[in-house]
């Protein structure tokens, strides 16, 4: 995958009329607003904590904040990248305050058929990256998080997190080199696995 350095138009603010009706206090434009960016919030924030527990608490503590002062933002363009700020900001602090610990559970397989080798095989490279993910700097992962896995191009990543697009693209290159490093070796243990199934 490629990082994308595309920037939006202003043409794509479709937020600014719900944005304004919830300063007015409009609870379904809320609620329209939570509808359109819930599931990429969760996600980002997902991968930001390894997949803790926490993550629906820290995703609806975002929009609770968004609901206590909506005239915080000016611009419905502005808001996805303000969401995932915060959430990230909220689920970076609940990290360091309870040391939030990596879930790395293998998930069980029942099939014996054909099937099972590349489900196997599927959910390990699935956890083997998670993993690596998790291990790598909370501002690695997140950038890496944001432009490889919600598709976002380097300007809307920087912006998100408030840094230059220098910034991102320095926190991808470390990420992508560390990632590598880390995940390397995995093949070896797949090929372990394989061997052992066969038996």
């Amino acid at each position: 995958m490629s990082a994308r350095n595309t920037e939006t138009g202003p043409s794509n603010d479709p937020d600014s009329a719900l944005l304004a009706a919830v300063a007015a206090g409009d609870e379904k434009a809320f609620a329209g607003l939570v509808e359109r960016h819930y599931d990429i919030v969760y996600r980002v924030v997902w991968r930001v904590t390894s997949g803790h527990a926490d993550t629906e608490d820290i995703v609806q503590e975002a929009f609770l904040k968004l609901w206590n002062n909506p005239s915080q933002l000016r611009q419905g363009a502005a808001l996805r990248g303000w969401l995932m700020r915060v959430a990230t900001n909220l689920a970076i602090d609940r990290a360091r305050r309870k040391q939030a610990s990596n879930l790395d559970d293998q998930p069980e397989i029942a099939d014996s058929g054909p099937d099972a080798l590349d489900q196997v095989l599927g959910d390990r490279s699935a956890t083997d990256i998670n993993s690596a993910l998790a291990r790598l700097p909370e501002r690695q992962r997140l950038a890496l998080s944001l432009v490889y896995f919600e598709n976002m191009s380097n300007i809307e990543a920087a912006a998100a997190m408030e840094i230059s697009v220098e910034a991102i693209e320095s926190l991808l290159a470390r990420g992508r080199r560390a990632l590598k490093a880390d995940l390397k070796d995995r093949w070896r243990d797949l090929l372990a696995d394989i061997g052992g199934m066969s038996q």
